[in-house]
């Protein structure tokens, strides 16, 4: 069985899609089409922007999404048994699946990115990577930070996770978690906590936005990062994606649950090969490649 995987934030790169757009004319169709819905011109900016206009959330998020999803769609042979994303990933899993139009995924990963930042600019927050270390050693360590918000925000592969909070609640962390044994805990350049308490904000905004929408049965289940399931309920995906804001990305659980529910091949579908280490790490014998 086929899964399908698509990045998040951070898997973007000065040039992404460019190859697409000069080779399909289906692809230049929608990326002309996302100039028009987003009201700007993103392709510019994913074609020929500075590194640091592309890190900015409000252009990253709908690059990589609309990078993923266009990639999906002009792939002749992209018939997925099973999709899933990583975060932002997500919306674009849910738009390849068919839940979604190609316009209304894209609105969505605009509404998102513009809420979360209007978040992260009400509150200094940050996240930090912890590696080497057992979950649930991370898990013990950020509930006893009981004066800071700190909470684990990414599971990404065994021994690698990411935990976002407040910015003294992460210095407090780092001490904890390298006396527990951490290898490493490296600090991340992002605007702020995602997948805490500190994006209520933007998970009530992004709310509106996603109610408004029309969500359809997927061509085939979707893994969400909530709860590492199988969905095709469209009431339930939409409370799922909703809720993602603030709850963690169980990448790592979402993954095995795929391989256990017959996933013998899985294909990164966006910039980058984040996701490709990510299963390889998960899952090892499972083959694993990027379109």
């Amino acid at each position: 069985m086929k899964a399908y995987v698509f990045p998040g934030q951070g898997s973007q790169f000065r040039g992404m899609g460019q190859d697409l757009y000069q080779a399909s004319e289906t692809a230049r169709q929608l990326f002309d089409q996302a100039n028009e819905v987003l009201g700007y011109n993103l392709t510019s900016i994913m074609f020929e922007g500075s590194d640091d206009e592309l890190k900015q959330t409000i252009y990253t998020q709908p690059a990589v999404f609309v990078h993923g999803v266009i990639l999906a769609l002009t792939t002749d042979s992209f018939a997925p048994d099973m999709v899933a994303g990583h975060s932002l990933g997500e919306l674009s899993a849910l738009t390849a699946a068919g839940v979604l139009s190609f316009a209304d995924g894209l609105s969505l990963a605009s509404v998102r990115a513009t809420a979360m930042q209007r978040a992260c600019d009400l509150a200094p927050s940050t996240m930090a990577a912890v590696l080497g270390l057992a979950d649930s050693v991370i898990e013990r360590v950020c509930a006893e930070i009981t004066e800071e918000i700190v909470v684990p925000a990414n599971y990404n592969c065994p021994g690698q996770v990411v935990i976002s909070g407040s910015v003294a609640g992460i210095q407090l962390a780092e001490e904890r978690l390298k006396a527990a044994g951490a290898k490493r805990v490296v600090p991340l350049a992002v605007s702020g906590a995602f997948h805490s308490p500190f994006m209520e904000p933007a998970r009530t905004e992004f709310a509106e936005a996603v109610e408004r929408m029309t969500f359809h049965t997927p061509r085939c289940p979707v893994y969400q990062n909530v709860n590492a399931q199988a969905v095709t309920d469209p009431a339930e995906i939409k409370a799922n994606l909703i809720a993602q804001l603030t709850s963690p990305v169980r990448w790592t659980q979402s993954v095995e649950r795929m391989v256990a529910d017959g996933a013998t091949e899985f294909f990164e579908c966006g910039p980058g090969k984040v996701l490709q280490g990510l299963v390889k790490k998960i899952s090892p014998a499972v083959p694993v490649a990027g379109i």
